[in-house]
């Protein structure tokens, strides 16, 4: 159990930071394209590594490490959340559909080219 705790711990530990270097990157005001882009790339990863884990390439450590802590650290569904939430409590509707539509269709695509990806290798 121990061991669990720990490599999820340092994955999310991982993604935290990596969802913060991305966030700092892309610092624009307007859109928020760091949470844009970090659930876009958690949800390649998240695609590409259980798709690895699926051919057996990957064991369950890696498969905590990555998908559970990493991904689950990088990507952010509340942020997502109140940035849409913001969009709308200032009327802003169109912002607000493409945010939202943006992500999602994305984000499932991110996700199917991350799994084709791993099926491939």
């Amino acid at each position: 159990m121990w061991k669990t705790l720990v490599l999820v711990f340092l994955g999310g530990g991982l993604g935290s930071v990596a969802r913060t270097l991305i966030g700092r990157w892309v610092a624009v005001s307007g859109f928020p394209w760091g949470t844009f882009l970090v659930n876009l790339l958690g949800s390649f990863l998240i695609g590409l590594f259980y798709a690895l884990f699926t051919k057996q390439l990957m064991g369950n450590d890696y498969r905590l490490l990555l998908t559970v802590g990493f991904c689950g650290g990088v990507t952010t569904f509340s942020t997502f959340s109140n940035e849409s939430l913001h969009y709308l409590k200032a009327g802003q509707f169109g912002l607000f559909s493409l945010y939202v539509l943006a992500s999602l269709a994305c984000c499932l695509l991110a996700v199917w080219l991350g799994d084709n990806v791993g099926r491939h290798l």
